[in-house]
């Protein structure tokens, strides 16, 4: 019985740790295999890793458990589509065609060697130009990154219900418009890759960044932006694409650093540059040069520029903080947006001292900018902090508080009070 039951905990700790890795690749290809259809494929998906969880602890692990899992949720799709058959004739046919193909080697053959690309293929259906503008991001970090629809509404300061009604209207139109499940051709490519990038560096930075939560980062969400990111530069290796995949190696190679062994927050001035990734630094500083040296400048390429000189500086009292302002300011050239003006603010107080930083957050605010933005407040307080303006630090690290959401964060901003003078 012992033994028993040691098996089954060992192969539920398997079906976790698959479920972690593999659950939306598997979901990626049952959406192709089924058509498009989301949310069957999603039942299948989960139906197919509940099936592994009984017959994985007798039967053992398969050697390919994401084809095991994409086979079992095929049948699971038929036996539901043929349950269904009599609300709708037109599943007996789908139904019987899909089992035709699952006793087809050939065809088998075939799904396999797409399994890798599904992702990607599944991100450009969710960014299809016939979907709504707003609806294209939302849907691609929920349904090819798992993310839930509270987490996509934080990321975008909008009311949950409203990224649900966009979600599942997005969803039906894929479906009535029988949008196709592949990546468009490179005459339609470029006009497609805007949302892409951004759909892929929003993923980005909900694993380097969480958005809520126990956790300062999500590595299974960085690491799985950094894999898609490569596949596009593959795929079409323009210099935004590059841009984007340099940028988001410079960021990850700080990962290590940004937090003590027990979660608590260290600044980039305070991080021990020792722990920093020298082979994503050497990477990503490569793919800087390769995108700039293309003279065709986007905001990734820039910002990828921005983090490469964090990177080559031995310490923080190296930095040169005058060729990043310089950055931001051609950043903002390009894109202009409040959060950029607040990067660049944050530099120049770097350069020109506290005082100077400080002038430009207050312009930001005063025109009604990143007022529910909480890094905006911990800024203004940091640099009132410098200044020895105590009372205005204190009300600006607490309304930044009041706005955080994620708790390594508000630990952080609440040891920033603490520590200031009474």
């Amino acid at each position: 019985m012992a033994g028993e039951n040691q098996a089954h905990c060992q192969a539920r700790t398997t079906v976790d740790a698959v479920y972690r890795a593999e659950s939306r690749r598997v979901f990626a290809t049952l959406v192709r295999i089924l058509g498009g259809d989301f949310d069957l494929a999603e039942e299948a998906m989960h139906e197919a890793f509940a099936s592994a969880m009984e017959q994985w602890p007798r039967e053992g692990v398969p050697g390919n458990p994401r084809a095991w899992l994409v086979s079992a949720g095929r049948f699971k799709a038929i036996d539901a589509m043929r349950r269904r058959v009599r609300h709708d004739a037109s599943l007996s046919e789908i139904a019987e065609r899909l089992n035709a193909e699952s006793n087809d080697p050939a065809i088998q053959a075939e799904q396999g060697e797409g399994i890798e690309d599904d992702r990607l293929r599944l991100i450009f259906t969710c960014c299809h130009p016939a979907l709504a503008p707003d609806a294209r991001v939302p849907l691609t970090l929920r349904e090819v990154c798992g993310l839930t629809t509270e987490e996509i509404a934080r990321a975008f300061l909008t009311p949950a219900p409203t990224v649900a009604q966009r979600i599942v209207r997005a969803k039906t139109k894929i479906k009535a418009a029988k949008i196709p499940y592949q990546v468009p051709s490179r005459v339609d490519l470029p006009e497609r890759l805007d949302t892409v990038l951004q759909c892929i560096y929003l993923v980005f930075n909900e694993g380097y960044s969480a958005s809520s939560g126990e956790s300062l980062t999500r590595a299974d969400l960085s690491g799985e932006a950094i894999r898609l990111g490569r596949l596009l530069v593959e795929l079409l290796p323009e210099p935004e694409v590059i841009g984007l995949l340099a940028l988001m190696l410079l960021q990850e190679s700080r990962r290590s650093a940004r937090a003590t062994s027990t979660g608590e927050i260290i600044l980039l001035e305070d991080q021990d540059r020792s722990l920093w990734n020298r082979e994503h630094i050497t990477e990503g500083t490569a793919l800087v040069q390769r995108s700039l040296g293309s003279r065709q400048i986007g905001p990734y390429s820039l910002q990828a520029a921005i983090a490469a000189v964090h990177a080559e500086a031995a310490t923080a009292s190296a930095t040169d903080w005058a060729q990043i302002v310089g950055l931001y300011g051609l950043l903002l050239r390009i894109e202009p947006s409040p959060i950029v003006e607040l990067n660049r603010a944050v530099a120049v107080a770097m350069r020109d001292g506290p005082e100077a930083g400080l002038k430009l957050i207050d312009e930001i605010l005063k025109r009604g900018d990143l007022a529910d933005y909480h890094l905006t407040h911990a800024a203004r307080a940091e640099l009132c902090r410098r200044l020895n303006r105590t009372a205005d630090a204190k009300a600006a690290y607490e309304r930044a508080l009041a706005l955080a959401r994620q708790d390594p964060e508000k630990r952080f901003l609440q040891r920033r009070l603490r520590d200031l003078p009474a």
